[in-house]
């Protein structure tokens, strides 16, 4: 866990896949929710704002999924969440003081002619900056970049499209202080060897999963810095 201090904390929590919860002082963010994270009882996560950087890949059934559809017609809006302000695409939004701009990214690296369009959410909550990358599948273009502004922290997918090392590469044009992978391979053991090469690429070795992440402005640290966090739920 990255310092704490008297001051506001913001916490991020990552439930499996690119699901991320950050928790701030006036309102709460949950990142790419889905069904499972409520629970058969949908008294799940809960929050303020909700973003979704990609429509679901295999949406579960109409008949047993529970929540509103979003705009796309293809994703499930957890019900703990159907009160919460969705954001799915590009633009510069304010929902309860917290600053959220939406970076037309892809999913592969041929501008989504793969595996489709997707949507990174840069979020400034508690003066800490998270860039949530979603599925992203390619490095970024100057232009994108300057669109994303500074990064505190990143939430990046580890064993999708996007290889560990281009993985690597991407914090690098960051300029991230702490970074937060997000596995998303289909079979555990893959995922092992994604985050192992990961972290090799990064200089260093997985350390042990911690439960969530707190961090303010002041806590951040000098050199980027890797934490692996423990999933709080599966999809």
């Amino acid at each position: 866990m990255v310092g704490m201090s008297e001051s506001a904390v913001m916490e991020l929590t990552w439930y499996g896949w690119t699901c991320i919860r950050l928790r701030g002082r006036d309102a709460v963010v949950v990142a790419d929710p889905y069904p499972a994270v409520v629970g058969p009882t949908g008294r799940g996560v809960t929050g303020e704002v909700v973003t979704f950087s990609h429509p679901d890949d295999a949406p579960p059934s109409r008949s047993r999924a529970k929540g509103r559809l979003s705009r796309d017609g293809q994703t499930v809006l957890p019900t703990s969440l159907e009160a919460a302000f969705v954001l799915d695409g590009p633009g510069e939004y304010e929902v309860r003081d917290v600053l959220v701009t939406g970076v037309r990214t892809y999913r592969d690296d041929a501008k989504g002619a793969v595996r489709g369009r997707q949507t990174a959410f840069a979020v400034e909550l508690d003066g800490v900056h998270t860039i949530h990358l979603g599925d992203i599948g390619h490095l970024l273009t100057e232009e994108k970049l300057g669109d994303i502004g500074p990064v505190d922290v990143a939430c990046v997918p580890i064993g999708g499209a996007l290889s560990a090392t281009h993985a690597a590469e991407l914090v690098t044009q960051l300029d991230a202080r702490i970074v937060v992978p997000m596995p998303v391979c289909e079979d555990e053991a893959a995922c092992q060897d994604a985050l192992a090469t990961f972290f090799h690429e990064m200089g260093g070795v997985a350390g042990p999963a911690v439960a969530k992440l707190a961090v303010t402005p002041t806590s951040l640290p000098s050199e980027t810095t890797t934490v692996l966090l423990e999933a709080r739920g599966r999809p």
